[in-house]
Parts: C-alpha cells; sequence; structure tokens
C-alpha cells in the first residue's frame, strides 16, 4: 500500500480525502494526539485517534518511536501550528518500541550522545535537518558539473600511489599480520599480497582524475577517501567524501573561476530548496551560541553566513600579498594570533584565513601563488622558481574549503621536483606518461564534501553532518 509523505501532505492535500501515511511516533498525548513524522520534512502531522474505537492493546503499542502505518481524512486542524490533521479511521503498528529501551525519548540530547546512538540519530530534528541538505548538497554537486559538461568518474579507491605525500593512509593486505612472508632483508615481502605490491586505500582521486581529465576534457570525482591521521578534533574524520574536478586546458584563472561559481552555484541550491531545515538550523545555532563567551560567537547567522558567499565576488590576493597583510595586522603586532606571522614562507592556519575573511576583506578570498616549499609536488612551478600556481578559497567561521592548482604539465620540470622530494618516478610512471604524450596546460581542486556541509548547516564538528563518522577508536557501526 502506497503511503503520502507528510511533506507533500502538508504541502498539497485536499480537504476530506482519505490518504495513507506511515511514519515514526514522535509523541503521544492523552490517547488522542499523534505526532508522526516520517523524514521528509521537520514537521510532524497530527493524527487523531478515537481511543474509544481503538483496540487498547494497539493504543498500548504507541509509543516514541513505533513505526505506524495510519489511514484517515484530512480535517482542519483544532489545534495551533498547524492548518490540517488526520481523522484516523485505521491505524497498524508496523514496530513498536519499548519506551523503556527506545533511547531518542522526546527531550533534548547531546551530541555526544547522539553519536553514541548514530544509527537512530537521524530520527531527531537536527539531524534528519542536516541530512536532507547534504543530500541536497550532493544533488547540486552532480547537477552543476553535469550541466558545466563534465563528465563523472570513478577515480580507484585502493591505490599503490600517496597522492598527498603525508603517507598517513590505511594499508590493505590480505597477508597474514602474525606471520607475513619476509624479503631476505627481514622487511614484508608485499610482492606475495593479493595485489603483488604494497596498496593503501586512498586519499584522493585527483592524479587519477588528471588521467582521465587528459582524454575527456572535464572530469570530476565525488567519493570516499580515507586518512589515517591519529586526530580527534572536531574538524578530522578518518574518512569522508571528496569533490574532485580535473580539467585540460585550464589554467590558475580559469580554475578560480569555476571554483567560484560551483561553490556559489551550490549553496544557491540548498537556498532556494532547504528553506525550511536551514530556518531550523539557524535558530538552533543562535539558541547554542548564547551559552558561549561572547569572544567566542559568531558575527554572522546562518543565512547571512550562506549569502555572504553566495551574493558577492570573491576577492583574489597573492599569498605574498597576504603575508603582508598579516604581518602587519594589530592581532599579529599584539600577539593575539595563537601561531604569529613571523614573514614569507610561513604555512597559513585557520586563525589567518578567518582573519582575512572576516575583518580584513569582508568577503570570502582565494589566496593564489603560494611558496612551493609548503605546496604538492604536482603544483606548476611559477616562474620565479619560489611559488607554484596553487589556489585556496577561505570563508567565514572555518578559514579554507577549498584547495587547488594549475598542474605541472613540463615533464623536466616535475621529474626534477620528484627527484628533490624522494619520489621513485617508477611508482608514478604513469602519471609521467600524462607529460610524455600530449601534454597540456591542465588544472583542479579538491573540496571536502564534510567542510561544505558543515559550513551550509552551522555544525560545530564535522562527525556531526556525515552519517556514520569514522575516527580514531571508532568505527562502531
Amino acid at each position: 500500500m502506497k503511503s503520502s509523505s507528510i511533506k507533500s501532505l502538508l504541502e498539497e492535500a485536499t480537504l476530506h480525502q482519505e490518504l495513507t501515511v506511515s511514519g515514526w511516533v514522535r509523541t503521544f498525548r492523552s490517547n488522542r494526539f499523534i505526532a508522526l513524522n516520517d523524514g521528509s520534512t521537520l514537521q510532524n502531522l497530527q493524527c487523531v485517534v478515537d481511543f474509544e474505537k481503538m483496540d487498547p492493546e494497539v493504543l498500548r503499542k504507541i509509543n516514541t518511536g513505533a513505526a505506524l502505518r495510519v489511514v484517515g481524512e484530512v480535517v482542519p486542524s483544532q489545534g495551533r501550528g498547524q492548518k490540517i490533521e488526520l481523522q484516523v479511521s485505521s491505524l497498524q503498528v508496523l514496530g513498536e518500541a519499548n519506551p523503556e529501551q527506545y533511547p531518542i525519548q522526546p527531550k533534548k540530547h547531546s551530541m555526544e550522545f547522539l553519536r553514541e546512538q548514530a544509527h537512530l540519530r537521524v530520527r531527531t530534528n537536527t539531524f534528519s535537518a542536516v541530512m536532507r541538505v547534504r543530500s541536497a548538497l550532493a544533488f547540486a554537486v552532480h547537477q552543476y558539473f553535469t550541466s558545466e559538461g563534465f563528465y563523472y568518474f570513478h577515480a580507484p579507491i585502493i591505490t599503490g600511489s600517496d597522492a598527498e605525500g603525508a603517507g598517513e593512509m590505511f594499508r590493505v593486505s590480505v597477508l597474514d599480520p602474525k606471520s607475513p612472508p619476509l624479503t631476505p632483508e627481514g622487511t614484508v615481502d608485499f610482492k606475495e599480497d593479493f595485489f603483488g605490491k604494497e596498496t593503501n586505500l586512498t586519499v584522493s582521486g585527483q592524479l587519477e582524475a588528471e588521467a582521465y581529465a587528459m582524454g575527456l576534457g572535464k572530469v570530476y570525482t565525488f567519493g570516499p577517501t580515507f586518512r589515517a591521521e591519529n586526530s580527534n578534533t572536531s574538524r578530522h574524520l578518518a574518512e569522508f567524501w571528496m569533490i574532485e574536478p580535473e580539467m585540460a586546458f585550464y589554467d590558475l584563472d580559469a580554475n578560480m573561476d569555476l571554483a567560484e561559481d560551483f561553490i556559489q552555484q551550490v549553496i544557491r541550491y540548498i537556498l532556494e530548496h532547504c528553506q525550511e531545515d536551514l530556518e531550523f538550523l539557524e535558530k538552533r545555532l543562535l539558541d547554542e551560541e548564547k551559552s558561549k563567551p561572547q569572544t567566542e560567537r559568531s558575527d554572522m547567522p546562518l543565512m547571512e553566513k550562506l549569502r555572504f558567499v553566495t551574493d558577492q565576488p570573491f576577492k583574489r590576493v597573492s599569498y605574498t600579498e597576504a603575508i603582508d597583510i598579516l604581518k602587519n595586522s594589530k592581532p599579529n603586532k599584539k600577539k593575539k594570533f595563537q601561531y604569529p606571522i613571523e614573514g614569507w614562507g610561513t604555512d597559513l592556519q585557520s586563525e589567518h584565513e578567518r582573519y582575512l575573511v572576516e575583518k580584513h576583506f569582508k568577503c570570502p578570498v582565494i589566496l593564489f601563488n603560494y611558496p612551493a616549499e609548503i605546496k604538492a609536488f604536482y603544483m606548476r612551478l611559477n616562474e620565479d622558481g619560489k611559488t607554484v600556481r596553487a589556489m585556496d578559497i577561505l570563508f567565514p567561521g572555518i578559514g579554507e574549503i577549498v584547495g587547488g592548482s594549475q598542474r605541472e604539465e613540463r615533464l623536466d620540470v616535475l621529474t626534477d621536483k620528484m627527484k628533490a622530494l624522494g619520489i621513485d618516478e617508477k611508482e608514478l610512471w604513469w602519471y609521467l606518461d600524462l607529460r610524455r604524450f600530449g601534454t597540456a596546460v591542465h588544472s583542479g581542486f579538491g573540496l571536502g564534501f564534510e567542510r561544505l556541509v558543515q559550513f551550509a548547516t552551522g555544525m560545530g564538528n564535522i562527525r556531526d553532518v556525515i552519517p556514520f563518522p569514522r575516527t580514531p577508536q571508532n568505527a562502531e557501526f
């Protein structure tokens, strides 16, 4: 039997028609009023039962968390806050929820508690709103790149290369951990492993995406990536999703143009299609801010912060100019930065990035032309021999949200950089082939999807914007 969604019913239902609705009980009052929610909207549907006509045994099973199928007539609501309600003619309990055991009761729960109930937390208003916004953002990502002529590319999850050079990767192996085969030198002999070499879970699909961009023109990845960084901060996950477009024949300027347009368009999409959820999340954030010290409160409500990004062009500033601004800023001179700016070559921290966006320029910022020493080997070296054609997009509240570059297309320059960094050319022979056969200017960028969802929803911890967070000592679900 097909059920109507509560969202469509509240928006489109005709009075006095009979409908079937299915959902989970949020509350049940006075043996008469059921607040039913099916996940399609924040709003509950009030279902009114005539307890005198209802089987007492069925009434006993209607508790918070129980799943119901309800048939009834749409009538004008007699209560406040809703235009219609459902006058129940028949009701079926699909699944019970023992009130003494069901953990998501109609009261305020801490984020820490809800992370321990990750399989059930989506039944709360906060997490249902976050996950609907997450879903809308994912749709907007695919919609944008498809409309711009990109092809969706599935990068491998198992890889033999470390694209980021950080070394914090999860090993993939079928060897016996207690007694692996050894080489004559006493090290693990990965030639005996499943793939015949040491392999890991990917930290990025960029290198493989470059290969396909050099044949299809414009591609993008949108898939899971993994980093074995032993970090328990509110900004890190061991498993996260990355969006990585790669474009043949794009230089750094074209790359920055695309990144700015992309991120503005996907945020505009949720402002248009997720208004109810964003308004709820904004109110939640404002209530949360009241308990914080004045110095830690956000300067902008959530919706204003999103429009701060969509309604104005991004300021483009060279790294060198940014360092001069930061070095001469009041916070730096008064030693209020946790990481003081000493001079050129400093790797910028979130506090520096936020100062540029929120205090100095008062708009989103794209920094470009970073020192080569603090950026990856594949970024194109500028003519000065000191900087590379890298770019980062900085947002209010979080700092860097996008990182990208024009890629090094010159074989001799790339091999020289790899030698200097001790990167084995034999491991990336295929990547170098892209420079041997039909090389061309090309560019790309990466955006951590959870970072985008966190920005869009105002959630303070990145663990609360992914369905089942993977962090050190935590793979429970």
